[in-house]
């Protein structure tokens, strides 16, 4: 709030032009002046000209000519470099207004992920704060220049829509520093994988703070991040610092599908290690195709063994008690055999619709 209330001045002069009229009034010339401050006297050319800044021993050595106190001379000086450093800040805003407006902006500031400014100029300087970055520039540096690889390993230049996924990757980090996680433990965290397959059989009301809560003891950090516009993701996995992230979005609104979009991250973790970033159902240049395989097979085999799925076939034809039954035997949740035999195309999408159950994340869908 107290920001709103600043104000910052549209023009503060040079301590120079004070200096002038001083001396002026003195009837005393910049030659004089310099002798009597001991100072150069280019240098105090240059300040009356506006070219240089009264330094603080400046300061006290004017006092004793000027009579004029030297913190006079100094506020005078910070009060104008301030304003020259907010000019130029503003000419950084400007020139990043074309940046910003490649961000689905009214879905950012309606997800409260920015604050409901209206100018462009605004926003663009609160997706800059948003980022921490001091001018687009950095931001094109970090997400498609790679240069600093140890944070982000990969260049999003190549995917269709960078901004908007720089902007849900840059959201879950924010979310991440806001959990407090156990030191990483990879024994930990294959321990906790039956238990976390029991809560995806069961899928009860506060499923998520059960999911996170079981993660974090293991050193995982897990958040839930709404996609936003333009941004098609359904999960994503990377390493910050010594901590893995498990990002995830519920895209299709189905317990299935975000259960096993969370198994595959979690195998992404398990099997491949710190060096990569993994964002699901988003082609890009540095993409492993290999990697990718493998963390579906560990999804598949957290979620529905392709032996349980062959016992399951084996009964058919299936009626709904047989499925609800096999869900039981298998510690699995009846919309996940449902919707591995509807992406296999053995059942028609219309069947079971009924037991696929919604992603419901603090009051929202």
């Amino acid at each position: 709030m107290a920001k709103q209330n600043q104000y910052f001045p549209q023009s503060v002069p040079h301590p120079g032009g004070t200096l002038a009229e001083k001396l002026d009034e003195m009837g005393m010339g910049p030659k004089e002046f310099a002798l009597r401050t001991g100072k150069p006297e280019k240098t105090i050319i240059a300040i009356l000209k506006g070219d240089s800044s009264i330094t603080p021993d400046m300061a006290v050595q004017f006092e004793n000519v000027t009579k004029i106190p030297a913190n006079f001379w100094m506020n005078h000086q910070r009060a104008y470099d301030e304003y020259i450093a907010r000019e130029k800040r503003q000419t950084v805003i400007q020139n990043a207004v074309a940046w910003a407006r490649q961000f689905p902006l009214a879905d950012i500031i309606k997800k409260g992920w920015l604050p409901p400014v209206t100018t462009i100029q605004e926003k663009t300087m609160e997706m800059l704060a948003f980022f921490g970055f001091s001018n687009h520039t950095a931001w094109e540096d970090y997400y498609f220049n790679q240069q600093l690889k140890v944070a982000f390993r990969i260049s999003l230049a190549q995917t269709n829509e960078p901004y908007a996924i720089s902007a849900w990757l840059r959201k879950g980090e924010l979310q991440a520093t806001e959990l407090e996680a156990s030191d990483y433990s990879e024994k930990k965290f294959k321990e906790a994988l039956p238990e976390l397959k029991s809560i995806m059989a069961n899928h009860p009301n506060g499923f998520f703070n059960h999911l996170q809560s079981v993660c974090l003891e293991a050193g995982v950090k897990v958040v839930y991040t709404p996609c936003i516009n333009k941004a098609p993701i359904s999960g994503s996995t990377r390493w910050l610092n010594d901590t893995p992230l498990i990002q995830l979005t519920g895209r299709y609104n189905r317990n299935d599908s975000f259960w096993f979009t969370f198994f595959h991250e979690a195998g992404h973790i398990l099997l491949h290690g710190k060096k990569d970033i993994f964002l699901e159902k988003v082609e890009y240049s540095d993409k492993d195709l290999i990697k990718e395989k493998e963390a579906d097979e560990f999804a598949i085999k957290w979620t529905l063994t392709e032996d349980e799925e062959a016992e399951i076939l084996a009964a058919a034809p299936l009626s709904e008690d047989d499925i609800r039954n096999f869900a039981r035997k298998f510690n699995t949740h009846t919309a996940i055999i449902i919707g591995r035999l509807q992406h296999k195309k053995l059942i028609p999408y219309s069947l079971g619709r009924e037991y696929f159950e919604p992603i419901i994340l603090d009051g929202k869908v």
